[in-house]
């Protein structure tokens, strides 16, 4: 019983609702040292028994004892439980929450998880709700998963309203929010609307980040104007900002593209030699994408340099070193054209 919240006066269902936990945690106790799993377990419980009560109480005592909720949380929501009554009533016990973290926590995980199912307008309508009666004010962070969702199915024109809306609640854009819509444009290729966004965060004050730049380089290969991502990549090694993963996946496939097959292995290492487990990652991936595109002597001399960095390989490059490494120079190896 120690991990319920006390309230001062118990109806009747809290009554019961303790009983019934009670009986529970006679089988099986509460653990001294509890788990996010775990309380997103019982959360689970609570949700699909109906016990809005017993939800109220596990989402208080969690983020009492430093567990904040998860993207896992509402997973008892699913698109054949999903029903408009189950959101009201999970929005009904979210007054009852404790003020704070406790609430604005529990609202940003319940939108993420109807993002999850793709129900956009459910999410807005629980954060109106919540805005509206004064229960929950919401934070740029809570519509991260609206816009997210918005952009990536390219529906701008009903995320540009989603932002009109925020501006209504008090709500602005900040830098991870505009870069979902830089993101959008860049896939897309619609490098105007691109500077559009660009323009609108340097009035507004905002720096780049890792994925700005991110977004920049995969809109201009997108484009075919490599050379302006090479520009950007420079200019992120210069300014010492951290690089995606994303970001030398989409220069070394718009090089090997063109054909630069050269300018590709000299650029993956130009950035060898100070991560392991980058390295790895970028001379493996420019080695298979060698062996595909008929290259292997070129893809032979990026996997002896892992080899002799004694890097990992994955079981097919390693298979096909093992194979053709032992060839004399000039012999012919697989896949050479």
């Amino acid at each position: 019983m120690s991990f319920l919240r006390k309230t001062p006066n118990l109806t009747l269902n809290s009554l019961s609702t303790l009983r019934r936990f009670a009986t529970t945690l006679a089988v099986k106790p509460f653990p001294d040292d509890p788990t996010v799993a775990y309380y997103d377990d019982l959360v689970a419980d609570a949700g699909s028994s109906g016990d809005f009560h017993a939800l109220r109480d596990v989402l208080n005592k969690r983020i009492q004892d430093g567990f904040f909720n998860t993207k896992r949380t509402f997973s008892f929501i699913t698109a054949t439980t999903f029903s408009t009554s189950l959101i009201d009533n999970i929005t009904a016990t979210f007054s009852h929450l404790n003020e704070g973290i406790t609430r604005r926590n529990a609202l940003d995980s319940l939108v993420t998880r109807l993002c999850k199912l793709r129900r956009v307008d459910d999410a807005l309508r629980v954060i109106d709700s919540l805005a509206r009666d004064g229960v929950c004010a919401p934070t740029v962070c809570t519509f991260y998963p609206v816009l997210n969702l918005l952009t990536r199915e390219k529906s701008m024109g009903h995320a540009r309203r989603v932002v009109d809306h925020m501006a209504g609640l008090g709500v602005g854009l900040d830098l991870t929010a505009h870069n979902f819509f830089l993101m959008a444009h860049c896939f897309a290729g619609d490098l105007e609307a691109a500077v559009g966004v660009l323009r609108r965060m340097e009035e507004e004050g905002m720096g780049e980040d890792a994925r700005t730049f991110d977004a920049l380089v995969v809109g201009a290969c997108r484009a075919g104007k490599v050379e302006g991502a090479m520009m950007v990549v420079r200019r992120m090694v210069d300014d010492g900002v951290p690089m995606l993963y994303s970001t030398h996946m989409s220069v070394i496939g718009a090089l090997l593209k063109m054909k630069s097959h050269e300018l590709a292995v000299r650029y993956v290492r130009s950035f060898v030699g100070k991560d392991e487990k980058l390295d790895a990652e970028l001379l493996g991936c420019l080695a298979s994408k060698l062996v595909n595109l008929k290259m292997g002597k070129v893809a032979l001399s990026i996997l002896e340099e892992m080899n002799q960095r004694g890097l990992p390989m994955g079981y097919k490059l390693k298979k096909f070193y093992e194979e053709n490494g032992g060839n004399e120079n000039g012999a012919r190896v697989d896949g050479v054209v």
